[in-house]
């Protein structure tokens, strides 16, 4: 990538914000935006130009990367942007926007002449502090070139699995993704949350486990924070989680797809974050099991 070209990131919560930094320690020109500035304030030690508003920042940007709550959340900052978007910039959409929100984000980057470019980030708050994310992609193979060095900075690694006809092909995977890692969440959870009601150990739960077939580290990374009580601050909050959780319920039900789980699972998150574990990391799902 040019030194002269621009990344304007908008959003920067525990994803965006991590992402920003690693972006200017790459060397890059960053300019951040987010609507809680005090978010956003921190990053310009590290050299990002934090802007007062989502046109400030993408003007002459590049790149714009939006790690946002939402697809409708990224279409509204994206409209708040456009009095600085230029026709011909790449947008890289990273948030998990769902399905049903990609024509109406395509629609917008047609509008303003943008280069939409699909590309959901799997991973939490340390593998994006760490740059360890995998970014997951789906766009024009002509821009890829101008992305590599922006997904080399906040990621391990780049799949790129789909072009312009199938501009939502990284965001099914992605959902495909996030509804394996919110079973095991919701898993470990409910085993912590048995084995409290049974009076059983749960280090003798962990130990039986241990070294065999069905040990894995994402289940004691999730247990050792809830036995820990290090739930925030959170590497993916309750709330997010249901809202992606609803998403792969959505996204199912419209291909003839029955969820049960995933469906079951959106509802134990609504009534962690209802018990005030909402801000909390998602492993607070094991709350959902006991009366408040």
């Amino acid at each position: 990538m040019s030194p002269q070209i621009t990344v304007a990131v908008l959003g920067t919560g525990i994803m965006g914000g991590p992402m920003a930094r690693n972006l200017a320690r790459a060397g890059l020109d960053v300019r951040a935006w987010n609507r809680s500035r005090g978010k956003a304030e921190p990053l310009a030690a590290d050299g990002v130009t934090v802007a007062d508003s989502p046109a400030d920042a993408v003007r002459g940007a590049g790149v714009v990367l939006t790690m946002l709550y939402d697809g409708p959340t990224a279409l509204d900052v994206m409209r708040a942007a456009a009095p600085g978007l230029t026709p011909g910039t790449v947008w890289a959409q990273a948030g998990t926007a769902g399905l049903d929100a990609l024509d109406g984000l395509a629609a917008f980057a047609r509008e303003h002449g943008l280069v939409l470019v699909d590309s959901p980030v799997l991973g939490s708050r340390q593998p994006a502090e760490d740059a360890q994310l995998t970014v997951l992609a789906a766009g024009p193979e002509a821009v890829r070139g101008t992305l590599t060095p922006v997904f080399e900075a906040i990621g391990a690694r780049t799949l790129w699995v789909g072009e312009d006809a199938d501009i939502g092909a990284a965001s099914r995977l992605k959902l495909v993704l996030n509804s394996w890692v919110l079973a095991v969440t919701h898993g470990t959870a409910e085993a912590l949350a048995l084995a409290k009601g049974l009076g059983v150990d749960p280090q003798r739960f962990l130990g039986a486990l241990e070294g065999g077939p069905l040990d894995m580290g994402y289940l004691r990374a999730k247990a050792g924070l809830l036995l820990d009580g290090r739930l925030t601050p959170a590497s993916f909050t309750t709330v997010t989680a249901e809202k992606d959780a609803r998403l792969i319920v959505a996204a199912g039900e419209a291909a003839g797809v029955r969820l049960d789980v995933a469906a079951a699972g959106a509802e134990r998150f609504r009534r962690a974050a209802e018990q005030g574990h909402g801000q909390e990391d998602m492993a607070a799902s094991y709350f959902a099991s006991f009366e408040d």
